[in-house]
């Protein structure tokens, strides 16, 4: 008789996986964000950008998405509404005469003192959630998180870049074998044709 397998408790995969979970916490803190600012109608991201522009006037779109990290499309979309909506002045840059100066308006001002008590709110729940031991830890954690993605797309740049310079001297390298070989062999064989039946002669006797 052949006794049956005994079987492991499997692990649970998602519970061990750090995007999985991270994911979730992100819901979670957006959930408790959109409750405590549900009056002021101002969101997370708009928040961001809003409190950045205040404390650096005039930035461009590029430097607004260096500092909130939010992609570039998404920030141009999102800089765009708020501009409709009177929360964001948008003007030419006094140092790129390319490229458009993000200021907040009075209004944006406003909005923004009115969702900071929203925001500070969120954030005390969402730590509340942690033993006290624990909250510096996260924080410091979440920092550095947030570290290594502000450097991520400068580190993409920068491998782009030195891939398509390693790419061009293969090309250049293999030419320049190619030329050499020419000029060692001479110029390439042709294959020559079948020389012609000479007429035969009859030896002297």
């Amino acid at each position: 008789m052949i006794k049956a397998a005994k079987h492991k408790t499997p692990i649970n995969e998602l519970a061990q996986s750090p995007s999985h979970l991270m994911h979730r916490a992100l819901q979670l803190c957006l959930d408790i964000y959109a409750e405590e600012s549900a009056q002021s109608g101002i969101t997370q991201r708009q928040y961001a950008v809003l409190e950045v522009a205040a404390q650096r006037q005039g930035l461009t779109q590029t430097e607004l998405v260096k500092a909130t990290g939010i992609d570039r499309s998404t920030l141009a979309d999102l800089v765009s509404r708020m501009t409709t909506k009177g929360l964001l002045l948008r003007e030419k840059s006094a140092l790129d005469a390319r490229a458009k100066a993000v200021r907040v308006s009075e209004e944006g001002l406003a909005a923004l003192e009115a969702a900071r008590p929203c925001v500070a709110a969120a954030d005390k729940r969402i730590l509340a959630m942690l033993s006290k031991g624990r909250r510096q830890t996260f924080l410091e954690t979440l920092a550095q998180l947030a570290e290594v993605a502000d450097k991520a797309p400068e580190e993409i740049k920068i491998a782009k870049k030195a891939a398509k310079k390693a790419d061009k001297e293969a090309r250049k390298i293999a030419k320049l074998a190619k030329k050499a070989a020419k000029s060692d062999d001479g110029e390439p064989v042709k294959k020559s044709k079948k020389a012609k039946a000479q007429p035969v002669t009859a030896e002297p006797q």
